[in-house]
């Protein structure tokens, strides 16, 4: 199965230099399966979600930017413990891994989420009593055995493939905005306004996201642009190309 593991994190604006440094060296760890998400702001990613943790036998409450998290993920997690005056503890997640889960417990929740359609929580419990721990490594690469579960038939097969895939991508490209400095609010920003077309537009012109998006700005471009190694001369054609634009609409602005 290709690697699905990705690592996240908060705007870097938030720590910087030696303070950032000391900053995760107090960072707490947490490790928990989602099991339910509560609030998921759509804009920005910011997320409340509730944690099934070892050595927590209540649910603990998780805040920070998780835009693609899903029921039945399995998060490691550093971060905060605060107190919120009207909802009490809570964990403030600053960086994150998901991995998919390994329990058939965690398998089930996690298909039985609505992540992939045409699998509902009746479907994901009749997968997984089929093929055990193995479920999504046979979604992965022999998908068409799902016609072994009983009520399942090609045209749900041909939903689930579909589906599969454009998680992965999805994932694939959340992980290459953020490897690249963009903070998860924006990567959520940047694939919703270009889909699966993301990566291309980005490794090209990475100055259109300030055109393009709102509350992303030159700065932010410029970063991702440094961090992609494009040529001087073409950031500063560029930056000129950008710049002048910006003094046509100010001027129609008048």
């Amino acid at each position: 199965m290709d690697n699905l593991r990705c690592v996240r994190e908060t705007p870097p604006h938030l720590h910087s230099g030696a303070g950032r440094a000391s900053h995760e060296e107090n960072a707490s760890r947490l490790t928990g399966t989602v099991e339910r998400i509560t609030y998921q702001n759509a804009e920005n990613g910011f997320s409340v979600i509730k944690c099934r943790a070892k050595g927590y036998s209540d649910l603990v409450t998780v805040v920070g930017n998780m835009p693609d998290v899903h029921v039945g993920s399995v998060l490691s997690m550093q971060g905060q413990w605060k107190i919120d005056g009207k909802y009490g503890r809570q964990f403030s997640a600053e960086k994150w891994e998901e991995t998919l889960p390994a329990t058939t417990y965690g398998i089930e929740k996690y298909l039985g989420s609505g992540l992939i359609k045409g699998v509902g929580p009746k479907f994901a419990k009749r997968i997984v009593q089929q093929f055990g721990k193995d479920t999504l490594e046979i979604i992965e690469t022999e998908p068409d055995r799902l016609l072994e579960v009983a009520g399942i038939g090609q045209k749900r097969v041909n939903q689930v493939k579909k589906s599969w895939q454009e998680q992965k991508e999805i994932k694939n490209i959340m992980l290459f905005l953020q490897s690249n400095d963009v903070s998860t609010a924006h990567a959520a920003k940047i694939y919703r306004t270009y889909g699966n077309e993301s990566i291309r537009i980005v490794e090209e012109n990475p100055y259109k996201l300030a055109d393009d998006i709102w509350g992303i700005g030159f700065k932010t471009a410029d970063t991702i642009a440094s961090k992609l190694g494009i040529e001087k001369d073409r950031l500063k054609k560029q930056n000129e190309s950008w710049e002048l634009r910006m003094k046509m609409m100010a001027e129609r602005l008048r």
